[in-house]
């Protein structure tokens, strides 16, 4: 009798589970394949790691908002060149031109293992990098890859180093340039556009700094120091604005200045873009990824006609929270 009983069960709850399975097959029915390509492509367009100006200053017809370009290749790793000077050792990929280390070679991280402090980095455990880039249609951008020209690495003789790397998107050719002197902390970065296309474009140039909120080391319960993104403008000066108002939507909106930077503040040691070609440029903060954030600023170009080129200049500060050092780098 309890065999009996037993198949039974079995045999019910089979038919059960059969039942359960063929209904989940009705109600939910698979996606056709063309439908799930065109989804999974459209996801991946979508980046929100790439800056757009906001909605107060609308992005060009010819770039969709949020949108990487449609030629953009994937984001594999790419060749990390090193820089070194007396100050600085910086490492530098060929993908998207980000700046993914900063040592500072002066400067310890504690006197038992006397290694220089790492500012800027980018491993499975922390991300804190500098990334650049044209918006404003099809051009190259962090996500591009770049080609970067031979040249010295070390600077070991004369007082200056350079990086020229040059990406080529839809018949628009990016040149950037990275100049490190001896002596400084500073570094020159120069966005070099020139149109081989057949139409007007009126590109944009972005500077983001790009950190997640883990903590610092030292930091107690009792003591804690800012660590987060700091930004000036003519008409606010000087702002924190932390994580966590970021994460909670609380940040400010992007604001538009004929002057400013933007930083990201970490213990005695900051980072910080600061334009140096004129114009209205807009400053903003935001999240980009689960806890990881940006500050930067986006910098109009203007239009720019077939066979015509445009440059743009600013400056990177990775270095000590020295004030003769950062009056040096901008006011404020």
């Amino acid at each position: 009798m309890d065999i009996k009983r037993t198949v039974l069960l079995v045999v019910f709850s089979l038919s059960l589970l059969m039942l359960w399975e063929n209904w989940n097959r009705y109600s939910n029915p698979p996606l056709p394949p063309s439908v799930e390509a065109a989804s999974q492509a459209t996801a991946a367009q979508k980046d929100a790691s790439l800056p757009q100006p906001s909605a107060a200053a609308p992005a060009p017809a010819s770039s969709p908002t949020g949108e990487l370009p449609a030629t953009s290749p994937p984001a594999t790793a790419g060749e990390a060149i090193t820089l070194t000077t007396d100050l600085l050792k910086v490492e530098i990929s060929t993908l998207g031109g980000d700046i993914t280390r900063v040592e500072l070679l002066k400067h310890q991280d504690s006197k038992e293992t006397g290694n220089p402090v790492v500012l800027l980095q980018k491993n499975i455990n922390h991300t804190y990098v500098a990334q650049s880039g044209v918006i404003g249609g099809d051009f190259p951008n962090h996500r591009s890859m770049f080609v970067a020209r031979d040249g010295v690495r070390t600077l070991s003789s004369g007082d200056t180093l350079q990086l020229v790397l040059d990406g080529d998107q839809s018949g628009v050719k990016v040149t950037k340039t990275y100049s490190l002197k001896r002596g400084e902390y500073d570094i020159g970065i120069k966005h070099e556009i020139a149109n081989h296309s057949s139409n007007v474009i009126t590109p944009s140039i972005y500077a983001q700094l790009v950190r997640d909120d883990s903590k610092l080391g030292g930091d107690s319960y009792f003591y804690s120091t800012f660590t987060g993104p700091a930004l000036y403008t003519s008409a606010e000066k000087y702002r924190k604005v932390s994580f966590e108002d970021i994460e909670k939507g609380k940040n400010p909106v992007a604001a538009r200045t004929p002057e400013g930077w933007v930083a990201m503040v970490q213990h005695y040691f900051v980072s910080a873009f600061a334009p140096i070609s004129k114009g209205d440029h807009e400053l903003f903060t935001r999240k980009v990824g689960p806890r990881l954030y940006a500050v930067g600023a986006i910098m109009p170009i203007g239009q720019v006609a077939p066979n015509n080129s445009a440059v743009h200049e600013g400056k990177f500060y990775a270095g000590p929270q020295e004030s003769v050092m950062l009056e040096q780098l901008e006011n404020d």
